[in-house]
């Protein structure tokens, strides 16, 4: 895996902290710094995510597809999932995930609890790489609801 970050400052784009990530797929996500009020040649412009939001949402994004695949698998009829994260970070630098908790809305027709539970369960200690990386700093919890579908 492979991907390729540039910084979008010196070409004179609006943001003097943007970046632009091109992954080794072919797929460009945006960044950008948050605003300095002291410096502001420092910071962003606000005009896309964080670095550390993408990481987050990467994250999200893995483990709802484990989530989703887990109870595919099982023959359970998923008909949405998403997960909602919130974090708290380190107050120094390196300002690390020092917790994160991932509550999981999926909703389908007859899905048990047992079996949200144990694909939430089998993302978070065998197959999401990146939650399982994050858990070497962060402190990981985890809800979740399970919705009747019409």
């Amino acid at each position: 895996m492979e991907c390729t970050v540039t910084w979008t400052g010196a070409a004179g784009t609006r943001s003097g902290m943007g970046f632009l990530a091109e992954t080794g797929s072919g797929h460009m996500i945006a960044m950008d710094g948050a605003p300095d009020a002291v410096k502001p040649e420092n910071g962003g412009q606000n005009l896309a995510p964080r670095p550390m939001e993408t990481l987050l949402a990467g994250t999200g994004g893995c483990t709802a597809y484990d989530v989703v695949l887990i109870l595919k698998r099982g023959r359970h009829d998923v008909r949405g999932c998403s997960v909602k994260l919130s974090s708290e970070r380190a107050e120094v630098d390196p300002k690390v995930f020092t917790k994160i908790n991932m509550h999981f809305t999926v909703t389908g027709k007859a899905i048990p609890a047992n079996a949200v539970e144990r694909a939430i369960a089998m993302s978070h200690e065998k197959y999401c790489s990146a939650s399982i990386m994050l858990g070497k700093t962060a402190e990981i919890t985890t809800s979740f609801d399970v919705v009747e579908a019409a």
